[in-house]
């Protein structure tokens, strides 16, 4: 079979820009913490706890647009297209990176706000985070859907490279703002810089997305077959083709899942978030919408798992979530934090999270290369232990106040065992473990999870770290040995209830699944 290479490369790379931006734009505001604190928190002169948890919140709530625009993002690209959503994603980049830069656009000259104007970066944060929603899910189903079937697996795999790649790109964007002024420029003007350097991935994704066409199936599934045609002659020989065209008219003869279950599912989970959120509220709870977001999340499970089983709503809930709670988040958002912990200044602490962005990268092009011939369950049980060792020794360090390059070593270690794992591995076990019927409902609400876990991750840690208690007690290491004791658990998790993929037809796992 004849393919045109370059145009196929051509899009993959349009489309692996939504995966850049997602990492983009989950990492900028990592460089920003201490500056976020300084700028937003400080000014209201909070007791400690309650300025902890309002750092937490206003660092993590771009996760709160992540949670909404992953869980509606299939029926977006269902009504409207797989390209459209993505133009929709690109917009809201670029309309968070201007916003949160700038939160008091349309009301003032940037730089002319003060502290009072911190909602309005939350909103801009949510709004990009639910770009980021968008792309996670559109952007390797676009890339899906127009690859050869020959190349899919390796195309739609450089996706998790582009999202690890665009963390990489903001670390040294950050620190290279960093170095332009001393810690009182950078927390008073430099962090803007960092969020407004995304207006340039933004603008280029959003360019680019111009050229490129719908994918094959959306258009067919339209009735569109004849554009459809075209679009994959242009891919392939027109044989082939006509070929191709023939296999996704079939695939459209089958009647759909019902996405009913899972709209039931979110409709209940949104209404009880909103009534338990209100009563914790009048309750005074400091952390009611954490509570109120977890506690109605798996309220709401018992629709699904009625619909579809216990094992196979735990697995999927499970996986996205020991992703998180293994804390990778930690370090991709509070790395330069923790560094300063061990001493470091600044400047020296961003380009040491550069460091942990270089062996991301690193480990995820391994895994890559490595999760055909290994398996997902070794990489998985091998990456979550390797992870619980190097946590609960980081720990350790700063407990017995021995924080140095042993430190260094254990957040490195930590990285690449993630990356050489839970992170591109969860996402093909995602793909390949649920039956073909369910398939995308369970998926979805496994990613909504995993926005959850990620979100109640990234708040508490503030929490967790900055106790007055648990830091004179514990000197910083209580949170490291949580994150070490959910690897453990992750480790166990894989190896009791999650079975192997590799070599195994779709059909095949779901005859593992009736049995």
């Amino acid at each position: 079979m004849k393919n045109n290479n370059s145009y196929i490369f051509g899009l993959t790379l349009v489309a692996t820009l939504g995966g850049l931006l997602f990492g983009y734009d989950t990492a900028v505001i990592s460089g920003t913490v201490e500056s976020l604190r300084k700028f937003f928190i400080e000014p209201y002169g909070l007791p400690l706890d309650q300025a902890n948890s309002l750092e937490g919140f206003v660092v993590s709530s771009a996760l709160i647009g992540c949670i909404l625009g992953a869980s509606f993002a299939g029926w977006v690209s269902q009504r409207y297209g797989r390209k459209p959503t993505l133009v929709v994603a690109a917009i809201l980049f670029l309309l968070s990176a201007i916003g949160s830069a700038w939160p008091e656009f349309g009301l003032g000259l940037p730089g002319s706000g003060d502290h009072t104007y911190m909602y309005l970066f939350v909103a801009y944060r949510i709004l990009g985070g639910i770009g980021v929603g968008l792309a996670s899910m559109v952007s390797p189903m676009y890339i899906a859907e127009v690859a050869p079937a020959d190349r899919r697996g390796n195309l739609v795999s450089w996706n998790q490279f582009a999202i690890i790649f665009g963390m990489l790109v903001v670390y040294f964007v950050n620190y290279t703002i960093a170095l332009q002024g001393d810690a009182a420029w950078l927390h008073a003007t430099g962090w803007r810089w960092m969020f407004a350097s995304e207006t340039i991935p933004a603008v280029l994704f959003l360019v680019f997305l111009m050229f490129v066409p719908e994918t094959p199936r959306y258009l067919v599934m339209r009735g569109k077959t004849e554009k459809a045609f075209s679009i994959l002659s242009r891919l392939m020989d027109k044989e082939e083709a006509s070929k191709e065209l023939v296999d996704i008219k079939e695939s459209f003869k089958e009647k759909a899942p019902s996405m009913r279950p899972y709209f039931q599912f979110m409709g209940t989970w949104l209404v009880l978030f909103l009534i338990s959120y209100g009563g914790l509220e009048l309750a005074g709870s400091t952390s009611a919408l954490e509570i109120a977001l977890i506690g109605s999340f798996f309220v709401s499970l018992i629709l699904p798992i009625r619909s579809f089983g216990v094992l196979i709503i735990l697995v999927g809930v499970l996986l996205s979530a020991f992703q998180q709670f293994v804390g990778i988040n930690v370090v991709l958002y509070y790395a330069p934090e923790i560094f300063k912990t061990m001493g470091a200044a600044t400047d020296a602490a961003l380009l040491q999270q550069i460091v942990v962005g270089a062996v991301n990268l690193s480990f995820t092009v391994l895994a890559i290369f490595t999760v055909d011939k290994f398996g997902r369950r070794p990489l998985m049980i091998i990456g979550a232990l390797v992870m619980a060792v190097s946590m609960t020794i980081l720990g350790t360090t700063f407990y017995t106040h021995s924080v140095g390059i042993g430190s260094l070593v254990c957040m490195l270690v930590y990285t690449a065992g993630f990356a050489m794992s839970w992170g591109p591995v969860c996402w093909v076990l995602l793909a390949e473990i649920f039956p073909n019927s369910i398939r995308s409902t369970v998926m979805s609400i496994a990613v909504a999870a995993q926005w959850i876990a990620n979100f109640l991750v990234s708040w508490t840690f503030p929490m967790l770290d900055k106790n007055q208690y648990l830091t004179e007690t514990f000197n910083h290491g209580m949170a490291y040995w949580i994150y070490g004791l959910m690897g453990i658990l992750a480790a166990a998790f894989i190896w009791k209830f999650v079975p192997e993929t590799k070599g195994k037809t779709l059909e095949q796992m779901e005859q593992y699944w009736k049995r």
